[in-house]
């Protein structure tokens, strides 16, 4: 079988995709899909650090700057696109659907071989996931506790929005539907806010694909449903992670039935109280809080406990096991803006082109 190789990314100049195959499920092939950033350097290097970056659910990596910032402090940077999203997305695949989440595991191995592969065996991996990145990545260190050097929570989807009694309520019925009609798509309301919040035509600063990121949303099925609340029950219990945390969240969240202009300046999706409470069953030992205001500021407190995580493999405060930071800015879940915020990085400049899809 041929080697897969290289390819020129969607996302145009220096960015670079590789389709990993994975094993067949049920619905047929499976690919995952790892994009890199390589701009051309003064001089040939092989970074020590990485950085790698999981998309939330109903997304796919298209956040340039992100990317930018993380090549300018020295990092190889990379994204993954798991199965059934974004790039990894085929014709005859449901969009975004496993039934175990713990099937990411083999794209992520993979996607840590080959990184290991570039840069070397002893190359420190710092993981960043964005909502239900963020629940795969801790998932995901957990079982493989030596592949990670330490986590960045960008706005995790840790636990149902509500609390832990609505999932066990709803546990009940999400796993009859799940046994019975695993695929079958669940009414939904999505009223469309955090798009609103996004998309430049309705006053946002990005524009993206939006058969990969649609609005309304794909379907949400019990099967898929079932893992999620599942991995939230794993995080509820508690989890020893080996490797210092990161978790950013917004200062408010404002989640309502009708549209406020405020919505830009919250998280419109997740509890972010309930995240700070998750957060610290991830790990060990003291957690500090820090708001830097409404406004973001250059290189308060993110800034450097994420640049100490890649590059001393711990936080710059050696008593701290795991950060708390808040901001005064949206939903974190928000690509680019508040992502790079939250990660150390200045303002994200967006990307004024959609960028084109691949062939899937």
């Amino acid at each position: 079988m041929t080697r897969p190789t290289w390819q020129p990314d969607v996302l145009g100049e220096h960015f670079e995709a590789l389709t990993l195959d994975m094993a067949d499920d049920d619905e047929g092939p499976v690919v995952a899909t790892l994009v890199r950033y390589s701009p051309p350097t003064r001089e040939p290097f092989r970074p020590a650090r990485a950085v790698l970056y999981l998309h939330g659910w109903n997304d796919y990596f298209f956040q340039t700057a992100l990317a930018d910032y993380w090549h300018a402090q020295g990092a190889a940077f990379y994204s993954l696109d798991l199965r059934k999203y974004g790039r990894s997305l085929r014709p005859h695949q449901t969009p975004n659907y496993v039934d175990d989440l713990a099937a990411y595991d083999e794209e992520l191995d993979a996607a840590a071989a080959q990184i290991h592969t570039e840069l070397g065996h002893h190359a420190r991996v710092m993981v960043m996931g964005h909502s239900l990145g963020g629940l795969v990545a801790v998932l995901w260190a957990q079982r493989h506790p030596n592949e990670v050097s330490g986590l960045v929570l960008n706005a995790p989807w840790l636990e149902l929005t509500g609390s832990s009694i609505m999932r066990a309520m709803s546990m009940p019925l999400v796993h009859s539907l799940a046994r019975t009609q695993p695929k079958v798509p669940l009414i939904t309301a999505d009223p469309g806010f955090y798009a609103r919040t996004l998309l430049v035509r309705h006053g946002g600063e990005w524009e993206y694909d939006e058969a990969w990121r649609p609005m309304p949303f794909f379907p949400v099925r019990p099967g898929w449903l079932q893992a999620v609340l599942t991995g939230h029950a794993a995080v509820a219990r508690g989890l020893s992670l080996p490797c210092p945390v990161l978790m950013a969240a917004s200062t408010t969240s404002l989640i309502l039935p009708r549209w406020r202009e405020e919505m830009r300046q919250a998280d419109t999706v997740l509890d972010v109280d309930l995240l700070a409470r998750r957060a610290v069953l991830s790990g060990t030992g003291r957690h500090r809080g820090a708001d830097p205001g409404r406004h973001p500021r250059p290189d308060p407190v993110g800034t450097a406990r994420a640049r100490g995580l890649l590059r001393a493999g711990h936080p710059v405060d050696d008593r701290l096991r795991l950060g708390l930071i808040r901001t005064g800015r949206g939903r974190t879940g928000r690509p680019g803006r508040r992502a790079s915020v939250r990660t150390g990085c200045p303002r994200a400049t967006p990307a004024r082109r959609p960028a084109a899809r691949a062939t899937r």
